[in-house]
């Protein structure tokens, strides 16, 4: 609900605040006294354009603020949180607009963008006028309408729910079927690597092992001839130091036997003796048995090309290129069982799109029920308003296939189902439906908006609704019954609405007079809300122009039955 209106320097307004009521809020004046610019500045402050031509003359800028309550718009306040904006159950909308051009926009006191602003505050107010028509006039808001008067939430909530399931299928189904071509590539790939390091069957401990017999090989004559060398040396020569060895040891043999001491010193003599015999006798079998094989070499060559290749491509060492194979082979092993995946999940799509195919097809049918009955109660109000020539369809369209979207039949498969609602009015005899958007009449469409609303009740969100031009060309009985709806849906909705009639300014629970002056030679706009006396007193203005005890004898059984009088009851919604 807008609790306050705070405008400064705007069009002809220099300050004005407007504390406005929960029910129907009835604005009157004088031809040109600025009723409109209310409007006006509600249009700045809920999102929309703000032009440098609205700055007051002689003034930097222009400031519009709007305060919300919001206790019964969980949704909104929703909204707020998300984005970290909340306070409380109150929203302050501002909006300034500088003569420059550049405009700022503020949510509870925090700059924000024009177009955050205007998504948040897009349900907060629904203004019918000559030139802005909100929600209503907005195909997209439509389906919803026309779901909650054929009562087919529960429909719709089980669409959504089958929708959910197909697209979850669809999407898992769409991933696995685009990674075909990669999974086949993949496969290549690490066939190809197991294939590598399988042929090849490199062993944990083989590669120092090789490196030694390559070297060996490499260097044979020169090991040969190094160790048979020191064979002579130690054995085979003869002064070889096993000879001089035997020599010395037997030497203090025979002097332990003079002195005992010397006993010990023989012992290692000869304990050296026998190690170096042993050495000797090894050095000579090792170079009998080394030999130079070119053809093994390269062998042990070729080997250890391949095993570094491996360690370059799968790892630092033979282990971990092990490793690498047996995780390529499980790999495998799962990429082989994805064709089993995939007949699953056509199964589960199958199924899902069956279920959602019987929802759609049964929401669709209750829709094109539900869209004549209502479009038959609009008709009825319409004629009500003065407008029986007037035909109103509710078109219930199959929705456009997107490319690369969910589908039933020939119709976009959606989460609300199949179907694109439009409401349609031929305001006159003979002429075609059109969308209400094209309707150019200010005042035909706000009638249309006002049948609209008084058929839908309380279905919409609980936000405000705007109407001006409402009464143009009407008068009479044609007002009484216009002031008597309105009244109607302000039992569900916070209304306002701008008026010259006075058989509509008698309904009202808040009324309003704008005041237009001039002081100091400068044009200014005043509101100020009518108490009782004063009300009268207008009411009889708008009933004669010049206010007279007759005009307020009228007034004061206008405004005492419009009190009294039965509001008329809604239109019998559809089962």
């Amino acid at each position: 609900m807008l609790m306050c209106l705070r405008v400064r320097n705007f069009a002809i307004i220099d300050e004005l605040e407007v504390e406005l009521g929960a029910g129907l809020n009835v604005v009157t004046g004088e031809t040109g006294a600025g009723k409109s610019i209310l409007i006006d500045a509600l249009q700045l402050v809920l999102g929309g354009r703000g032009r440098p031509e609205v700055v007051r003359g002689g003034e930097a800028s222009a400031e519009v603020e709007a305060m919300f309550d919001l206790s019964k718009r969980p949704e909104v306040m929703a909204r707020l949180e998300a984005l970290d904006l909340a306070d409380g159950t109150e929203l302050i909308l501002r909006r300034v607009v500088q003569k420059t051009g550049r405009t700022k926009a503020y949510v509870n006191g925090r700059l924000t963008s024009v177009s955050q602003l205007a998504q948040l505050a897009g349900d907060l107010g629904d203004i019918s006028s000559q030139h802005e028509h909100h929600t209503l006039v907005d195909a997209a808001s439509h389906r919803d309408y026309l779901d909650a008067f054929g009562g087919l939430q529960a429909l719709v909530a089980e669409m959504r729910r089958v929708h959910a399931r197909v697209a979850e299928a669809d999407e898992a189904l769409s991933a696995l079927t685009h990674a075909t071509r990669e999974r086949r590539q993949r496969e290549d790939l690490l066939r190809f690597q197991v294939d590598e390091i399988r042929t090849l069957a490199p062993l944990p401990d083989e590669e120092q092992a090789l490196v030694t017999e390559r070297d060996r090989q490499r260097h044979g004559e020169r090991l040969a001839q190094l160790t048979c060398g020191g064979e002579d040396a130690l054995y085979a020569s003869d002064e070889a130091l096993c000879s001089v060895l035997s020599r010395v040891a037997m030497q203090i043999d025979e002097a332990a036997g003079l002195d005992t001491t010397l006993t010990p010193i023989g012992e290692q003599l000869w304990a050296a003796h026998a190690q170096l015999e042993d050495a000797a006798r090894e050095l000579g079998s090792y170079g009998q048995r080394v030999s130079v094989d070119p053809q093994r070499l390269a062998e042990i060559e070729d080997r250890l090309d391949g095993l570094s290749t491996l360690r370059r491509k799968y790892g630092d060492s033979i282990e971990a290129v092990l490793e690498h194979a047996q995780r390529a082979e499980a790999e495998l092993e799962a990429l082989d069982s994805s064709q089993e995946r995939q007949q699953q999940l056509e199964a589960e799509h199958a199924e899902a799109l069956k279920l959602a195919t019987a929802a759609a097809t049964k929401l669709t049918k209750r829709r094109r029920t539900a869209s004549r009955k209502l479009a038959s109660a609009m008709q009825a109000e319409l004629a009500d308003l003065s407008m029986k020539d007037a035909c109103v369809t509710v078109a219930v369209q199959p929705l456009p296939v997107r490319e690369g979207g969910l589908r039933v039949g020939e119709a976009g498969l959606m989460a609300h189902g199949c179907d694109a609602v439009e409401f349609r009015l031929a305001a006159n005899a003979g002429e075609p439906p059109q969308p209400l958007k094209k309707i150019a009449s200010g005042g035909e469409l706000s009638r249309t908006m006002l049948a609209i609303k008084r058929v839908l009740g309380g279905l919409g969100p609980g936000g405000l609704y705007v109407f001006d031009e409402v009464d143009a060309g009407v008068g009479g009985a044609v007002a009484e019954c216009i002031g008597a709806k309105l009244a109607d849906v302000a039992e569900h909705h916070q209304v306002i609405c701008i008026t010259h009639l006075a058989q509509i300014a008698a309904f009202a629970d808040e009324h309003f007079r704008v005041l237009k002056e001039v002081d100091e030679g400068r044009t200014r706009s005043q509101i100020v809300k009518l108490p009782a006396k004063q009300r009268l007193e207008e009411v009889a203005r708008m009933l004669g122009g010049r206010v007279t005890d007759k005009t307020r004898a009228a007034a004061r059984e206008m405004l005492g039955g419009a009190r009294g009088a039965a509001r008329p009851p809604a239109r019998k919604r559809a089962a």
